[in-house]
């Protein structure tokens, strides 16, 4: 661990089957007890919650099958919050930071709690061919934006400002829309240099012929 590292105590744990990425988008619909209180908790003390893809186990509490989380998750910050029905609250988070589980426990409630590693951000691009595949990135996803707008232009799964020149954002956001396997969605987001990130996803476009 790194000694710059900052290290975070009791980050309450969401273990979901998806993988969430900095400055993502999460739509929730919460309505498990420990989760209630986890949100509100957050909502009150203006602090975010971790969220961790699954590697086993089931997103609904089960005494015969415990929730293993992912070691490496995004925090999420809670942006909107609505009551849908007693007992239900619909959420949207947004990821901020990637961080690397340190240890975790079970509360009483049945709730993760984890001491994680906040992670830096991502090493910048270096390179005529990874720029070139970047601007080629940054154009399909320019595209992609624009023809979900015209479908509904409410229905964007991004959150803007569009930052389109930023090759962290650009492979962050077709890493969450291209219909990526979730286990290899889960190796991109743990990716710590944006280049490889870009590589990969351009690499899939290639295949794809969405290039």
């Amino acid at each position: 661990m790194s000694s710059t590292s900052p290290v975070l105590a009791d980050v309450p744990l969401f273990p979901l089957h998806t993988v969430l990425f900095p400055d993502g988008l999460l739509p929730l619909k919460i309505f498990e007890a420990r989760y209630l209180d986890m949100a509100r908790a957050c909502l009150r003390e203006n602090a975010p919650f971790g969220v961790c893809m699954l590697k086993s186990g089931a997103e609904v509490a089960r005494e015969d099958e415990p929730s293993v989380p992912e070691t490496i998750g995004c925090l999420a910050q809670i942006e909107e919050c609505d009551v849908e029905t007693v007992g239900m609250l619909l959420i949207r988070a947004r990821g901020t930071r990637r961080f690397r589980l340190l240890s975790h426990r079970v509360e009483s409630d049945g709730l993760l709690v984890g001491m994680a590693e906040a992670l830096g951000d991502d090493q910048p691009l270096e390179g005529d061919q990874q720029l070139a595949k970047f601007g080629a990135c940054s154009e399909v996803l320019e595209r992609i934006i624009a023809t979900i707008r015209e479908r509904d232009a409410d229905g964007l799964p991004f959150a803007e400002p569009f930052r389109l020149d930023d090759p962290s954002w650009v492979s962050n956001r077709l890493a969450e829309v291209l219909p990526i396997a979730l286990r290899a969605r889960q190796k991109l987001m743990e990716l710590q240099d944006a280049g490889a990130r870009i590589d990969a996803v351009h690499h899939y476009m290639q295949q794809h012929q969405l290039l």
